[in-house]
């Protein structure tokens, strides 16, 4: 693990520390992230492209998590 990766894996935990998942949910999300980071850079930006255009972040992020549904669940299924 890089550098670079192990930065990414520590604010993701201190992130979803805060959402209350259970752990294995947890260490599955920093899985997919640390596998596609390409993939959740662009579905930051998309989110924050909303968020400009007047969203609240949560609203945002939900309605690019919907638009790209198909590639997440490949992503988090393993596939």
């Amino acid at each position: 693990m890089g550098i670079k990766d192990f930065f990414v894996k520590k604010l993701l935990q201190n992130q979803l520390k805060k959402t209350g998942l259970p752990q294995q949910q947890q260490d599955m999300i920093i899985e997919a992230v640390l596998k596609n980071p390409q993939f959740f850079e662009k579905i930051a930006k998309e989110a924050q492209v909303l968020e400009k255009q007047g969203m609240n972040q949560q609203a945002a992020m939900m309605e690019v998590m919907r638009k790209h549904q198909g590639e997440l669940q490949k992503i988090m299924l393993g596939k």
